[in-house]
């Protein structure tokens, strides 16, 4: 196994094989962004979401995908010119991977790859005990989303994170108090089929815990971008708080945690969870 991906994989305290697989995932994420940033994409683009929180700041919940959002709006943007990139940064640390573009089929400003890599394949990498200590299928996937926002909302700023494994790099990333305005977004406006996205919910509770500063003219502009606000309505804090109590007075606390489950290790923190702790929560936002 290569050298630096053994010390990486040092910081997890495997057992299972999902534990292994999440801990293949994260790494796989941290090498496809030492690839972005060799390639110069975070002259252009910002990174941001739930694997952002995760990486850059050590949020508790497990996290798939990884999402970016360009500078400033950009027609002819083209994600596939990175994936030679990222395809040879895996490479040079031993994962078979490719990065494969999915084709726009509307007129949406997200563009969308996928990384696809061998899980089983990686994993015999890891433990060489033989195939039979693995009970999973031949030929298993991992895949990793990514995702590009090629018509950002206005009014946030960035700011460089370093990140030291494997080697020292440096991530773009949105700055908290409006990468939580992001997060509050996809609480208030997010449809999520007929499901509710509890993941939202629990980095909610992170923010709030840790970093409660809100920016509220930059969620305003999402809500005015995606046609949740009227242009040039303004998002007062009192508005702001109303649209929170009613998005907790809808909310199924029951499905909520039960989605986000698989994504953390500490099942007894989602005890609490209800609609009061929700009000509670929201309370301690500071709106910026």
């Amino acid at each position: 196994m290569n050298e630096a991906i053994a010390r990486m994989l040092n910081r997890y305290e495997c057992q299972s094989v999902e534990d292994y697989v999440r801990a293949l995932r994260e790494i796989m994420q941290e090498i496809a962004l030492l690839g972005l940033w060799r390639s110069k994409f975070f002259e252009k683009a910002a990174f941001y979401g739930g694997t952002a929180l995760r990486i850059l700041y050590g949020m508790d919940r497990f996290s798939e995908d990884l999402y970016f959002s360009l500078l400033k709006p950009m027609n002819d943007f083209d994600l596939s010119r990175y994936s030679g990139a990222v395809e040879r940064e895996l490479q040079s640390f031993g994962f078979e991977a490719k990065m494969t573009t999915r084709e726009k089929k509307d007129e949406s400003p997200v563009q969308s790859a996928f990384l696809k890599a061998n899980t089983l394949k990686h994993l015999l990498t890891i433990r060489a005990n033989g195939k039979n200590a693995w009970p999973i299928p031949r030929g298993q996937i991992l895949k990793i989303k990514i995702e590009v926002d090629t018509d950002p909302p206005p009014g946030f700023s960035t700011e460089n994170k370093f990140i030291l494994q494997p080697i020292p790099f440096s991530v773009r990333t949105l700055v908290l108090p409006d990468l939580f305005a992001g997060k509050m977004h996809a609480v208030l406006c997010r449809r999520w089929k007929s499901r509710v996205k509890g993941r939202d919910w629990y980095d909610l509770i992170w923010y709030a815990a840790n970093h409660p500063r809100l920016h509220l003219s930059h969620l305003e502009q999402r809500m005015i971008q995606s046609g949740h606000l009227k242009q040039g309505e303004l998002m007062a804090p009192e508005k702001f708080f109303a649209l929170t109590t009613e998005a907790i007075d809808k909310l199924d606390v029951n499905q909520a945690r039960k989605e986000v489950e698989p994504f953390v290790k500490n099942l007894d923190a989602l005890e609490v969870w209800s609609g009061e702790f929700f009000q509670d929560v929201v309370g301690r936002i500071v709106v910026v």
